[in-house]
């Protein structure tokens, strides 16, 4: 019979039990998050299975269960090997899940030209790079501009017929897959529809579209509260919606009426973002111009009692990137707005596990 110094894997969940998700507030171990423990020659080894890829607190979660650990008698090494599961979001009466899509992540303005789609790409990518499975609908459908920015401007994507209709495969760029209006067009066509047509486009990019097993699906909506974002809202149930706004006053006042209505329409807001924060000359940057004003997206987070999860800054790579199918995230990563970008995804993915979650 071992003696009662001897480390157990009982023992290593018992000592790790007071280890708590920072963001669900909960233990790991009530919470299954440790898992395949075992002791060999004084070296515990478990597996810590964190609700997103993304996640940005996975440092010091790693650090907590070692510390935690090594402190039992007997043990002379801590072995954790991280990996992640994220989690399905809440289904919603009389709305349609999308086969095999767990978390449904809505990108919204309020008015155009505030750098939505610049968002929405960004954070889909910076998502991808840290392993998570992502999709991605470009539901701009009169201003496509999404593959320009993920450089698919020449891709042809393929439509199956089966038994239940037409399927498109989506194409794929920086580990993102992508359907948009763009692919189906010309160029110079414009999209000149009504209501109803729209909607009937938004759902098949949602239910007749070969997306696989994705742990994000990021759309990309248009700018405004039109019949978009009610088609999206209305016919699957979402993770929660990003706002995406300038600092600029005019650009806050609309930024206010999309968020009050999704907030009616049940959707959860996961945070605002405020793009084009500020602007560092590439020669001079110690100097800050303030372009657009400031504070406005803190006020605007204030008031409406939601978080503000990020302020990307004006940075001339952003636009260039955009323009060449390079993402910021992926041609400058070490950059002010790259980093700010990188932190946004991980806050959203975080934010969409609660809501799985709790």
């Amino acid at each position: 019979m071992p003696d009662i110094l001897t480390p157990t894997p009982e023992k290593i969940l018992e000592v790790l039990q007071p280890v708590q998700d920072p963001e669900l507030q909960k233990s790991l171990v009530d919470l299954n998050m440790i898992r395949n423990v075992d002791i060999q020659d004084g070296i515990a080894k478990f597996t810590l299975v964190l609700t997103t890829p993304a996640c940005p607190l996975r440092e010091m979660i790693v650090d907590d269960c070692k510390q935690a650990v090594q402190a039992l008698p007997g043990i002379t090494a801590v072995e954790v090997e991280v990996t992640a599961e994220t989690p399905q979001q809440k289904s919603v009466p009389d709305r349609t899940d999308v086969p095999g899509v767990k978390n449904i992540i809505a990108v919204s303005s309020g008015k155009g030209g505030v750098g939505k789609s610049t968002v929405a790409v960004n954070i889909a990518v910076a998502l991808a790079q840290t392993g998570a499975s992502v999709g991605m609908i470009d539901a701009d459908i009169y201003g496509p501009n999404v593959p320009t920015m993920l450089g698919l401007t020449d891709a042809v994507v393929e439509v199956r017929k089966e038994a239940q209709g037409d399927v498109m495969e989506p194409a794929v760029a920086q580990g993102v897959k992508l359907v948009s209006m763009g692919f189906l067009i010309d160029k110079d066509q414009p999209v000149i529809w009504r209501g109803p047509m729209l909607n009937g486009i938004i759902r098949q990019f949602l239910y007749q579209v070969d997306w696989g097993t994705l742990d994000y699906l990021i759309v990309d909506l248009p700018p405004g509260t039109g019949d978009a974002q009610l088609t999206l809202a209305q016919a699957v149930p979402m993770a929660g919606v990003v706002i995406v706004s300038t600092p600029q006053t005019v650009a806050l006042l609309d930024a206010r009426k999309g968020l009050r209505m999704f907030q009616q329409l049940g959707v959860p807001v996961l945070g605002v973002v405020e793009n084009m924060s500020y602007f560092n000359p590439p020669d001079r940057p110690e100097v800050q111009y303030d372009i657009f004003g400031s504070g406005g997206g803190e006020k605007i987070s204030q008031e409406l009692g939601v978080p503000l999860i990020g302020c990307v800054p004006l940075e001339i790579p952003v636009r260039e990137g955009g323009d060449q199918g390079q993402p910021i995230v992926v041609s400058a990563p070490s950059s002010q707005a790259a980093l700010a970008f990188q932190k946004i995804a991980a806050d959203v993915a975080a934010k969409a596990s609660v809501a799985a979650l709790t």
